[in-house]
């Protein structure tokens, strides 16, 4: 299922060992692990741990129309993000294609960490992540994921728990 994190003689993408460093230095218990077959969904990353949907936590990325950051909403594999609740928060969104999302995270779609990004997201966390004790967050590659609380995330990002899933 899942190999330990990447050994110093081991090359793993940028991208996943960019996550893995920002973990190290925040002192966070969990290192990435690989995972044996890429894990671009939510129902991919779950299947691939053994876990419920629910405890993966799914990085969206919208573009906020006024300044062109990007927006990050952190919630679980099996909800479905509100835009309008969102942009309550944040102002008017767009969608963020693949090279926005590329450009401003250093992330590609499918593999977007809730930490280290190439520039600042306003990220925003939802409330229905909190339902689980233990989650799992994308590691900067479709292949890599962390174990981490909602708390633990919370702490991680800095960002605000509110609700911003469809109801």
């Amino acid at each position: 299922m899942t190999a330990p994190a990447a050994g110093p003689d081991e090359a793993r993408p940028e991208g996943y060992m960019r996550v893995s460093q920002a973990l190290a230095a925040a002192g966070h218990p969990h290192p990435p692990v690989w995972l044996d077959v890429a894990a671009r969904t939510s129902q991919e990353a779950a299947d691939a741990l053994g876990v419920a949907v629910g405890q993966i936590a799914k990085s969206v990325i919208f573009r906020r129309k006024a300044d062109e950051v990007a927006v990050l909403v952190v919630t679980s594999g099996d909800r479905r993000v509100d835009e309008r609740r969102v942009a309550a928060h944040t102002g008017p969104l767009g969608r963020a294609d693949a090279a926005f999302v590329k450009a401003r995270t250093g992330f590609s779609i499918g593999g977007v960490a809730p930490i280290a990004h190439a520039e600042l997201p306003v990220t925003l966390i939802d409330r229905e992540l909190f339902r689980f004790d233990v989650i799992w967050a994308a590691a900067g590659h479709p292949n890599g994921v962390f174990r981490l609380s909602p708390q633990q995330l919370q702490q991680l990002t800095g960002a605000p728990v509110m609700d911003v899933v469809q109801v």
